[in-house]
Order: C-alpha cells, then sequence, then structure tokens
C-alpha cells in the first residue's frame, strides 16, 4: 500500500509504500531539505482527486472557473522520477562520511612534550637512582654513566629500618685485663643489598649512666681486606666481633645502636 508522508521541516510531500517503512522503523530522510523524520507520525491519506462541482441550472455556464492547485505537492511523474532522489532510508545514512580537512601535524607541541618527557626522565633518574640501582641491578652500570655527566654517585640504600640488630653481648676477656669483647649479629630484612651501617656502643655503670661512648665504622669491624662497596647481602646476617680496651672504666652495662650517618 502506498502512503503520502510529509516533511515537517520543508513541507514537502512524497509516497512511501508499508514495506519500507517496516524495514527502516519509518525513519526517513527528506530529498530536499535532508531532514531525517518518521515518516508514520506524518502520514496522510491518498486525496482523491478533486471533482469540480457546478450548479446545475437552465443556463450553461461559459465563464472560466480558476483552478488553484494544491500547494507542495510535486506532479505525478516528477515525483515518480525523483522518489528514490527525495526519500533516503537511514540504513543508507550510514555510508555517507562528511569530507573533513586533514589536520595539520602540531610539531611545535609534539617537540615541547617530547623535551618535557625527557626532563623528568633525567630529573627521576637523578632522585630515584640509588632505589633504581638497587632494585634493579642491571641499570646500575647506565646509572653510574649518567652521574658521571652530573658528578654525583650511585650509593647503596641506607634504610636502617630494614637493618636490624638481631643480639648483642659484652664480654671481658679473661685472658687480658680491661679488654672488652663485644658480639653483635646484624640482619638486613631488605631485599635488596643495603650500606653498612655504624655502630654507637655506650658503656654504662650500675645506674644506667654512660661513663664513655664510641662509634665504630664500617672499616672499624670489617676483616682486614673486606670490600665495603658490596654492602650486606639482601636478607643477610653480618656477624661483628670488636675488642676494646676499657682501661679503668669498669662498667657495668652498655647500649647499642645502629644508624647511617647523615
Amino acid at each position: 500500500m502506498t502512503e503520502i508522508t510529509k516533511c515537517p521541516v520543508c513541507g514537502t510531500r512524497f509516497k512511501v509504500t508499508g514495506a519500507q517503512l517496516d524495514a527502516h522503523d519509518g525513519l526517513v530522510r527528506c530529498g530536499h531539505c535532508h531532514d531525517v523524520f518518521d515518516a508514520r507520525k506524518h502520514l496522510h491519506d491518498d486525496e482523491p482527486s478533486r471533482q469540480l462541482s457546478l450548479p446545475i441550472g437552465p443556463e450553461f455556464q461559459t465563464n472560466e472557473i480558476d483552478l488553484t492547485p494544491i500547494p507542495n505537492i510535486p506532479e505525478l511523474e516528477a515525483e515518480r522520477k525523483t522518489l528514490a532522489q527525495q526519500v533516503q532510508f537511514v540504513e543508507e545514512l550510514t555510508d555517507e562520511v562528511p569530507d573533513t580537512p586533514p589536520r595539520k601535524t602540531n610539531w611545535t607541541g609534539i617537540l615541547i612534550a617530547l623535551a618535557l618527557t625527557l626532563a623528568l626522565l633525567a630529573q627521576s633518574l637523578y632522585y630515584f637512582r640509588v632505589e633504581l640501582g638497587s632494585r634493579l641491578p642491571g641499570l646500575k652500570p647506565l646509572l653510574t654513566q649518567y652521574c658521571e655527566l652530573l658528578a654525583c654517585t650511585v650509593t647503596l640504600p641506607k634504610n636502617i629500618d630494614l637493618m636490624v640488630l638481631e643480639s648483642s653481648e659484652l664480654e671481658s676477656d679473661p685472658a687480658q685485663n680491661n679488654i672488652v669483647i663485644l658480639h653483635a649479629l646484624v640482619h638486613n630484612r631488605a631485599l635488596f643489598a643495603q650500606a653498612y651501617p655504624s655502630l654507637e656502643l655506650t658503656l654504662t655503670d650500675l645506674q644506667d649512666r654512660a661513663i664513655a661512648r664510641r662509634v665504630f665504622q664500617p672499616a672499624d669491624y670489617l676483616k682486614a681486606g673486606e670490600d665495603v662497596k658490596p654492602g650486606v647481602p639482601a636478607s643477610r646476617d653480618l656477624d661483628i666481633k670488636l675488642r676494646m680496651d676499657t682501661v679503668d672504666l669498669k662498667p657495668s652495662g652498655y647500649r647499642l645502636l645502629l644508624y647511617y650517618p647523615k
């Protein structure tokens, strides 16, 4: 069945079939103004050809009658000829892609963004060189070369919270007077090597008052010839043994502290 629909924008009328409406959910595009609308909501009944109603009288009227054509309805032949051009269903609209001019590449913005990215990367390598060198040993040679340009060094991490004093003992040497021996066991809980810590030993009297204090650097408690640079390996113990001359102090207690000099 053929029906007439009317464009709600420009008022152009054209014919559509029920099969066409069912196939596209009633959506069509006007061939004149290109507006897409629901043809079902703007259907009009086929208007029968208007009959000229003349009064029946004894005399035959010879006057000409002015017939005004119905506006906005194209002629039948033109309508048949251009129906496919006037009606375009939504299914066909997806194939049409509007032409857009090609965008110009903003090389200035790209170069600025690249420069900022490189600057941020260089800054991050500088501030996190110690952490990167410990967690990613393969990067350490590269970080060392990088620091040669900036006059910096890639040292071992110094996280004292991960360096734990497991046990310690201070005892007198039975073979020598005024000589005490300090035994200490230090454990590196980190998953990476750390620098050797410094030790601060405080000798106390019976009232737990400090009577002497001494700081030991790694070179003081490491064995002769042992290299300081590798540090304490990850998850390893450090066994420390020190001999000291207390002269005539006669300490009754002690305190031992691990720390990293600032």
